[in-house]
């Protein structure tokens, strides 16, 4: 293959999102040409072949769906889920080579080195030099960015000022000033109607990338909805239910393929954002902020400034990297001057802090032992699926009494709030006077629900519930706000409430999409029961 046709082919194929999802299909399947395999391989493909495999997991989920709800021939049956395994699998590939090859890409791009100095001064002593460069930024007029500026609030400042000279065109100012839901609705329309040539635009592709997975929760509430209908007709009705569960699903895959290329589109904006202030004049303000933000801190700190200059001078006499610079020092050597193990973050400290974890000796239990002996506790929990926005919820309480049921949820988050508060408006229902304490094993589920009643408004949890049931049901528990309290528990760690609840949605699931009959799932609800009867006792004070 000449040069020419190495690089004109894989121009063709990034052109053509039909074409390069059959090429990436045939070479999934061992039947693609060797010239096409080999253009598949070009680095500008990358991210491309990502989106086409969204939009084909979604399509071949789909084709399995439509034959299990049909009920076709179980060799058939067997081939397509074989297919959806592949194509799993090749999307899962193409996404680990598409961050490797980024990380790559990013790696090889010369960023200067700070003294070392600066960042055992900046690692060690966090807060005073944070301080030092705050005054700095304060007095040059530049944003204040704390405590990694001026990288972060630098960049979009930096790329305001590059990207100042035209006003963008009126669609993407539409876009770009509407509210949330206008936009989310905009996202729909792009995959439903017709693909909207402004989303990409550099004004909004951030905000493209944010709600991208909010529209494709929505595709997927279609699904479960056509799903539904389909599963509530007898199989001989089914042909034109089957069809519209159809549409959904094409249109979910061009959702999913969509949300894919947002994200591809953000993090290049991102590069070029960053690559903004790390080279030519912007790369040179921030190396001049830092260092006069140095000077500063030795002038406020004159004892730190010392014990820096005398560890990092006593160190570089003996390092076998002095002649680079010292470049992977500063950690070890701030560790000995702040007296803790280093911190695990990257070399320009700017990297994600580590998620918090509790101390060894806090309880990390729901501790009960705080509540009335008429206190009415269960514990809820939910389950759901890939395909679709259906989800099933079940509860136990500690006084014997269970439930279950099904409904639509966008997350796992939102699953469980629907758990809780279809358990506790049950529970209010038949205990008109006790309060009635609800433990749940996701912190999301538990902050989304404590916040609402706390603020005595529903939409304080609107972040984790996108859809109309899940809101509608906390409207209805809000009412209620002053008799209810929500917790967390630890799940699974063979709690029987716990297990109960959890026994009971993954059985609403598999009733809710078929995938169970009525007379397997009653046995299934009377083994629970059995088991739950046969482990029956209080809750101790820490569930």
């Amino acid at each position: 293959m000449t040069i020419t046709e190495q690089t004109e082919l894989p121009r063709r194929l990034a052109d053509d999102f039909t074409a390069l999802q059959e090429a990436v299909l045939a070479r999934m399947n061992g039947t693609c040409a060797p010239e096409t395999a080999a253009a598949l391989e070009h680095a500008s493909l990358a991210g491309p072949v990502t989106v086409v495999l969204a939009h084909a997991d979604v399509l071949a989920r789909g084709a399995v769906r439509r034959a299990e709800l049909s009920v076709q021939p179980p060799e058939r049956l067997r081939r397509l889920r074989a297919h959806a395994r592949r194509v799993r699998r090749a999307r899962s590939q193409a996404e680990a080579r598409y961050k490797e090859q980024r990380a790559r890409r990013l790696a090889g791009r010369s960023r200067p080195v700070d003294t070392l100095e600066l960042r055992v001064a900046r690692t060690a002593f966090a807060t005073a030099f944070d301080e030092a460069l705050r005054q700095e930024l304060r007095d040059r007029g530049l944003p204040d960015g704390a405590p990694q500026a001026p990288e972060s609030d630098l960049a979009q400042w930096a790329w305001d000022r590059k990207t100042a000279g035209g006003e963008p065109p009126a669609p993407v100012r539409d876009l770009r000033d509407c509210d949330d839901d206008a936009f989310v609705q905009a996202l729909l329309r792009d995959a439903r109607e017709e693909e909207n040539p402004y989303l990409p635009h550099d004004a909004v592709v951030e905000r493209w990338s944010r709600h991208a997975r909010a529209a494709l929760a929505w595709g997927r509430y279609a699904i479960g909805r056509a799903e539904r209908d389909a599963l509530a007709c007898p199989l001989p009705a089914r042909r034109t239910r089957l069809d519209a569960l159809d549409d959904a699903y094409q249109d979910t895959a061009v959702l999913a393929a969509r949300s894919r290329e947002a994200l591809l589109r953000a993090a290049d904006l991102h590069d070029r954002m960053r690559d903004c202030v790390t080279t030519g004049p912007f790369a040179e303000l921030v190396a001049q902020c830092r260092a006069a933000a140095l000077a500063r801190f030795a002038d406020a700190e004159p004892e730190m400034w010392h014990g820096v200059r005398g560890l990092t001078a006593r160190h570089r006499a003996h390092c076998p990297e002095r002649a680079d610079g010292c470049p992977h020092c500063h950690r070890a050597l701030a560790a000995v001057l702040a007296d803790a193990p280093p911190a695990d973050t990257d070399e320009e400290g700017d990297g994600e802090q580590p998620t918090a974890t509790l101390p060894a000796d806090v309880d990390r239990y729901a501790l009960l032992a705080d509540l009335p002996d008429t206190a009415v506790v269960a514990v809820a929990d939910a389950a759901v699926g890939d395909e679709s926005a259906r989800c099933g919820y079940g509860w136990a309480a500690e006084d014997g009494t269970t439930g279950h049921g099904d409904s639509l949820a966008s997350s796992s988050g939102e699953a469980e709030v629907i758990g809780v508060c279809a358990a506790a408006l049950s529970l209010l229902e038949h205990h008109e006077e006790a309060p009635v304490v609800l433990l749940c094993d996701s912190t999301e589920a538990v902050g989304a629900v404590d916040a609402a009643l706390r603020s005595a408004d529903p939409s304080a949890a609107h972040r984790t519930l996108l859809f109309p049931e899940s809101r509608q049901l906390m409207a209805r528990l809000v009412r209620h706000r002053h008799r209810v309290q929500v917790r967390w528990l630890k799940g699974h760690i063979g709690h029987d409430l716990n297990e109960t609840a959890d026994a009971f949605a993954r059985l609403a699931l598999r009733r809710a999409t078929g995938r169970i009959l009525p007379a397997a799932a009653r046995k299934e609800e009377a083994r629970i029961l059995r088991s739950l009867g046969a482990a029956a006792g209080p809750l101790p004070a820490a569930a």
